[in-house]
């Protein structure tokens, strides 16, 4: 249950602070203070007992069928993850409730921050690889959101872009490479598969899925040549730079490397791969950094350096080297945060972030340069200072790989990245905060901000100096029982301190301080050579490559997908037929089945050619429309005749509902339409579809007809009507087979309900204005209008209905368990109930006096459904699986509630809701359409008069 609260709890606190939008900044922040506290806390409740060697899980059956299970897990791996999750996302959200300005959506900021550090606790507990999958997407699109916070700025938008586009997709091919590893595994357990490298390793698919996954560790971890994404991020404000890209998101793909260590290392295609790309992107970072003028965008880089360490240092596949990479995640989230945290200081107080214009502000800010010089210290890795202890463990470590039968390549190159990472530490202290000023404006007003800004930053140095001072005390029980994890056995015994000897790792190390000392002392000149150089924009070419693959895919679908509906639907019934065609030649056998039919009855035979004569009558009277809604609505009705004739009343009144509904619809679209259509077809072309139409006609009804002469064997419906009442609680098959048995589905066709009611919405919202508006209002000028807009018979008639409607609905409601009803069709009633007020008493009228929006029902109701589904998990119970009893009550007696009744509350509210979205925006367009040209007369006409002398 605490594996349980722990993963839900930023989910829940984020949508507590999107439903208090509107309320103040201190609102937001304080839930996610609280939030991130309170996961902290519980995440050292449990602690000493991970650490100690105990594995907390918990695993609930979600989606069997496909072994996807909400398993959680927490082992001393995901132990520092979380608490590095909520430790520095406590601190941030601190940091960050000083550092927005006011007037600046905190409501959005924060709801966005909470989804994203849900969605990241998600991927390091996750027990089940597809459960880690749906977090890891998820993480993508949190990250896009607080990337593209700032939507006025061209710079976050187009960062938010790339980010989702290369982390995304990397994330598509993971699932590939996740699903893979499970199939060869035998489970999509996590467990199951860390306990199976030998069988992975030894599989002819390992080339492959070790590819795929490392594709993926690689996008999300931004390294070469998939890093470009993140620097472009830094349009993000700095508080979600100093979470995402230091110490959450992009170390995702490192903990995903360190996770499945014991399954995909020590083999020497791994080595060789995650070796060689993490020592380049370490380099190239480097070097890059090194001459960066944006504060963030230094950090951006050395953040990439500093993760292609990490990678580096796990690609060794050596036991030490995965001790080191553990020590570096603590030491780089330390120092890497409280930078970032700074340079968002220095820019909030300053107003840039161009070192070009700072200088010397240790003078007026002394705090905070006291805290960011500390922190590129540890960057830098001087002692006493923990950076000191992994750099130095990490300089030891590639002494014994040999890479490419050449066994002085990854030191030479991991020591000059080293000298460039001192290089680019020093000069960010010393250029910043010491020496003069190079520009007086942004040093006119800057000044220490208060405790609140710099107390966040300041307990990471702190972090970062005990670290080095007392590592075997502050991290090594830590560090020992997470490499264990990451190994897959007990860890090397552990010496983390910072004397270790004279030996060749402190050589390099002190090489690499002194060759960073000089780099900056002759940082100006070097400066002049690299800028004089030509340098590959990844940028440019990432945005190249888009415009390409754009550029082709939008050829492939003109070539493909005719901007013609006509050649579409000829082609896909073309298809279709082709397929019914094949289906039948590879079957053999009899076409018709044993089975005996029934003989028709003359009311079936009418039936039957009173729909022919609709449907021909659609096909002949096609311009004539409202003659059309006529035929359309009397074909209904025979199918609903049809499911009546067939004891299927809950069909009847689902299809009468549902058609009663749509002609209303229809009738409304009808006045936003010409009165007389386009001719659409040429004679040749109208041939040519009838063609096609009796041939796919004659097809389907074969295809129908085999299905129907022939017994089904074991049917579904047995199980159904046997299981019904004893495992729904209701006899009324049709509807606990919605909200019980087939509920995902129910779920999932009422999501697509909602997004069809808003997508009615989007495209009709602008019609009323512009080009669209001026052909309506010519439209309806020539319309015939009657006399009397609102009979008062019909008026009064529909206001008298509306209540006993409304009780109608509410009785189908609630009878829908044991009786034809439900929310589906209760919420078709209603919205008939509504449709005749609006067609009366117009739109005006009856829309003044509704008082719940259609947006809100849809998602009301889409909540829910999803709240009675996940209501069950916390019993124990499969999602969406529902529970009844018994209850009784004086003068009412006994009766029967199920959990299902919620359920279909929802599903009610959005088939409702929807209906009225639709209802709402073909009513109102004529109105709209009209005041939107009235107020353009009133703008030319003061436009005229504000031009004449």
């Amino acid at each position: 249950m605490a594996l349980h609260i722990l993963v839900l709890l930023p989910f829940v606190s984020a949508l507590l602070i999107a439903a208090g939008a509107t309320r103040g900044r201190g609102f937001h922040s304080g839930i996610a203070i609280a939030a991130s506290a309170i996961g902290f806390a519980l995440v050292l409740s449990v602690a000493g007992r991970v650490v100690g060697g105990e594995v907390l899980a918990v695993s609930t059956p979600w989606v069997p069928a496909i072994g996807l299970d909400f398993s959680l897990m927490i082992d001393p791996l995901g132990l520092m993850f979380a608490g590095l999750i909520l430790g520095i996302g406590l601190l941030v959200a601190i940091y960050a409730h000083f550092y927005l300005a006011k007037g600046e959506a905190t409501g959005r900021f924060f709801a966005s921050l909470m989804l994203f550090q849900g969605a990241m606790l998600g991927i390091v507990i996750s027990g089940n690889v597809l459960l880690l999958l749906i977090f890891w997407e998820l993480t993508s699109l949190s990250s896009f959101l607080l990337i593209g916070f700032w939507r006025h700025s061209a710079e976050a938008r187009q960062g938010a872009r790339m980010a989702l586009a290369i982390t995304g997709g990397g994330g598509l091919v993971l699932i590939a490479g996740m699903l893979l590893l499970g199939i060869v595994a035998g489970s999509f357990d996590l467990m199951t598969i860390l306990q199976s490298g030998d069988v992975i390793r030894s599989s002819p698919l390992y080339p492959v899925i070790l590819v795929l996954i490392l594709i993926g560790c690689f996008t999300k971890s931004a390294q070469f040549p998939f890093h470009f994404w993140l620097p472009h991020a830094m349009a993000a404000p700095t508080p979600v730079s100093a979470y995402l890209h230091s110490a959450t998101m992009v170390k995702a793909g490192v903990f995903l490397l360190a996770r499945l260590w014991p399954v995909l290392a020590g083999t020497d295609l791994y080595t060789v791969i995650v070796t060689s790309v993490g020592l380049v992107t370490m380099v190239f970072g480097a070097w890059v950094a090194l001459f960066r003028h944006d504060l963030k965008g230094i950090l951006a880089y050395s953040t990439i350096s500093q993760l292609g360490l990490l990678v580096m240092l796990l690609g060794f596949s050596i036991e030490m080297a995965a001790v080191a990479a553990v020590l570096h995640i603590l030491n780089h989230a330390a120092f890497k945060a409280a930078l970032f945290m700074s340079a968002g200081i220095v820019d909030h107080e300053t107003g840039t972030r161009d070192i070009r214009r700072l200088g010397g502000l240790a003078k007026v800010m002394p705090i905070t340069a006291v805290i960011a010089t500390i922190a590129a210290a540890a960057m830098a890795g001087l002692p006493p200072l923990g950076g000191f202890i992994s750099k130095e463990m990490m300089l030891y470590e590639t002494l014994e790989v040999g890479l490419f039968g050449l066994p002085w390549l990854v030191p030479v190159l991991a020591t000059i990245a080293a000298m460039l990472s001192a290089g680019y530490s020093f000069r960010l202290a010393a250029h910043l905060f010491f020496g003069a000023p190079r520009d007086a404006g942004p040093h006119a007003r800057a000044h220490d901000p208060g405790l609140g800004m710099w107390a966040s930053p300041a307990v990471l140095v702190v972090i970062a100096v005990l670290l080095g001072l007392a590592p075997m005390v502050i991290a090594g029980p830590l560090v020992a029982s997470v490499a264990s994890a990451v190994i897959g056995s007990a860890a090397p015994p552990l010496d983390l301190s910072l004397w270790h000897g004279v030996n060749a790792a402190l050589m390099m190390s002190i090489a690499a301080v002194l060759v960073g000392a000089l780099l900056l002392w002759r940082h100006a000149g070097l400066l002049r050579r690299y800028e004089a150089l030509r340098h590959l924009d990844a940028k440019e070419l990432f945005q190249r490559g888009m415009a390409g693959a754009d550029a082709r895919l939008r050829k492939l679908m003109v070539a493909t997908h005719r901007p013609s509906l006509q050649r579409m639907l000829f082609a896909t019934f073309a298809v279709v037929l082709l397929l019914i065609i094949e289906g039948a030649s590879a079957g053999g056998g009899s076409f018709t089945g044993p089975r005996e039919g029934l003989p028709a009855s003359p009311i079936a035979i009418i039936a039957w050619l009173l729909l022919i004569a609709a449907t021909g009558a659609v096909l002949m009277e096609e311009r004539q429309r409202f003659r059309v809604l006529i035929y359309i609505s009397v074909i209904g009705l025979i199918i609903a005749l049809a499911f009546v004739h067939f004891s299927a009343p809950d069909l009847a009144l689902t299809q009468i509902s549902v058609e009663v509904v749509t002609i209303l619809l229809l009738l409304l679209a009808l006045n936003l339409l010409p009165k007389s259509p386009p001719i659409l077809s040429s004679n040749p072309r109208r041939l040519r579809d009838a063609a096609l139409a009796v041939a796919g006609g004659l097809g389907v009804g074969g295809a129908a007809w085999a299905m129907l002469t022939r017994e089904t064997n074991d049917p579904i419906s047995a199980y159904h009507l046997a299981n019904s009442y004893s495992g729904g609680g209701g006899t009324n098959v049709v509807n606990v087979t919605l909200v019980d048995f087939r509920a995902f589905d129910t779920l999932g066709e009422i999501i697509v309900l909602g997004i069809a009611g808003l997508a009615i919405f989007a495209l009709l919202e602008p019609t009323a204005r512009g080009v669209a508006g001026a052909r309506l209002r010519k439209w309806q000028e020539d319309m015939p209008h009657s006399p009397e807009r609102h009979p008062l018979m019909f008026v009064m008639a529909t206001r008298i209905l509306l209540p006993l409607v409304l009780a109608a609905g509410i009785y189908i409601f609630l009878r829908g368990h044991n009786q034809p009803g439900g929310g589906f069709i209760a919420a078709l009633v209603v919205a008939i109930a509504f449709l005749l007020q609006y067609l009366a008493s117009g739109f005006d009228w009856t829309d003044a006096r509704r008082r719940i929006g259609e947006h809100f029902l849809i998602a009301f109701g889409v909540l829910v459904a999803m709240a009675t589904g996940l209501g069950s998990l916390l019993f124990g119970a499969n999602f969406l699986t529902s529970a009844f009893d018994y209850f009784s009550l004086p003068l009412i007696g006994e009766f029967e509630l199920a959990t299902a009744l919620l359920f279909d509350v929802g599903v009610f509210a959005v088939v409702f809701g929807a209906v009225m979205l639709a209802l709402a925006q073909l009513s109102h367009i004529s109105q709209r359409a009209a005041r939107a040209h009235a107020a353009q007369l009133k703008a030319e006409k003061l436009t005229h008069e504000e031009g004449e002398p």
